[in-house]
């Protein structure tokens, strides 16, 4: 069991993370009192969490403010295309920017 200030556990809360995924719990002090406990989520919470994302999802189409797609994407990913500028148009607003920066 680890027992970690609340300064280092903002400094290093990825790492206390890992660890209660690991099965470590972490007890959480603040000037000394031990005031929270951090540690691995139980089967039942990780159930309930998606339990309420799915009913937020449902929630939302009911709305008909999203539309779930009708099959899984397999491995499609969004590629953006960039800005139909013509090539060299950004290098050149960003000398022209560091030149107005520039001291006489």
């Amino acid at each position: 069991m680890l027992s970690i200030g609340i300064k280092e556990l903002k400094a290093k809360l990825s790492e206390y993370v890992r660890a209660a995924r690991a099965g470590e719990t972490v007890l959480v002090t603040d000037r000394g009192e031990v005031v929270a406990a951090l540690g691995p989520a139980s089967d039942r919470v990780r159930e309930i969490g998606r339990e309420s994302l799915e009913a937020r999802y449902a929630e939302l189409e009911r709305r008909g403010l999203v539309t779930r797609a009708r099959s899984p994407k397999k491995g499609w990913q969004w590629r953006p295309k960039g800005l139909p500028l013509p090539p060299g148009t950004v290098d050149r607003i960003l000398d022209e920017l560091r030149a107005d920066r520039e001291l006489p």
